[in-house]
């Protein structure tokens, strides 16, 4: 199906936010009436890196779904001072409603987030009834303490099972000072009392926006990424993030290999199947 893809300009707090609508072409189908806002994670623009955004979005508006996606005040070509993940609701706002203003047929809005891109789009979702699903691939949940825990867990236990790092001790060009530090720090880091003190902001934030959401969610985590174990590790501590995990209305699945901004093109794709065939299913 051939795509139209059309700049957009519009107005967040009197700042001029650029952004760019794909469409199914209009000789061959009408919009969708359930469109996908795709939110950026990170100091990124709408194209992603990439092109992940950009292709994505042409993807989805070839299967028939109408697809927005635009720069933050502050990033890309649009004006403003940058802002973090949590200073962007009026940003999202602002969006969502040219994207309904662009597309009259548009009854409701999927929101798309990578990283803290996800991130966002849960703390806004609950306050706008227009939102009826979440698509969140590797939420960010990052505290002091969890990503030093997660490096524990995770890099040097895969480090001591990787046969290069044994081969690299054998012949002595290993220096177990630097790592001894390094772990330490970590040590420090995942126990102490300080790092404890941001463990309830953003983690709990967004399953508090989670468990208030009355729409549909969607879990993309890669398989080999920081930021996605962090967050696993976190739902297997959580009763209640395993409460919200068993509902209905969530799914949540692990994309094996993968990196975080799925880089490759065999993850991109597996990505936007998932993705396709979740939407098409209700």
């Amino acid at each position: 199906m051939m795509v139209e893809q059309r700049a957009l300009h519009f107005e967040c707090e009197s700042c001029q936010l650029i952004g760019i609508l794909s469409l199914p072409d209009r000789q061959c189908a009408k919009p969708a009436p359930r469109g996908v806002l795709i939110v950026t994670g990170g100091p990124q623009y709408r194209v992603g890196s990439h092109r992940q955004f950009a292709l994505l979005a042409c993807e989805l508006a070839a299967s028939g779904i109408p697809s927005m996606r635009f720069d933050y005040r502050g990033m890309g070509d649009s004006e403003g001072e940058a802002r973090t993940f949590e200073q962007v609701e009026q940003d999202l706002k602002a969006a969502i409603q040219q994207f309904f203003d662009a597309v009259p047929a548009l009854k409701e809005l999927v929101i798309w987030g990578l990283c803290d891109g996800a991130t966002a789009a849960a703390y806004y979702c609950a306050n706008d009834d227009r939102i009826c699903a979440l698509i969140l691939l590797n939420p960010w949940v990052r505290t002091g303490a969890g990503i030093a825990r997660t490096t524990l867990r995770h890099y040097y236990i895969k480090r001591l099972l990787d046969p290069a790092f044994w081969r690299k001790l054998a012949s002595g060009r290993f220096k177990p000072g630097p790592a001894a530090r390094s772990l330490r720090q970590l040590s420090n880091a995942a126990w102490s009392p300080q790092n404890g003190a941001d463990a309830n902001a953003t983690p709990q934030r967004l399953l508090a926006a989670l468990q208030r959401f009355r729409g549909r969610i969607l879990i993309i985590l890669s398989g080999d990424d920081l930021t996605a174990s962090e967050l696993l590790d976190l739902q297997r501590s959580s009763s209640a993030w395993r409460t919200l995990l068993a509902a209905p209305t969530v799914q949540q699945l692990t994309l094996a290999g993968a990196n975080h901004t799925f880089s490759r093109r065999i993850w991109r794709d597996q990505v936007l199947h998932v993705c396709t065939r979740w939407l098409a299913s209700w």
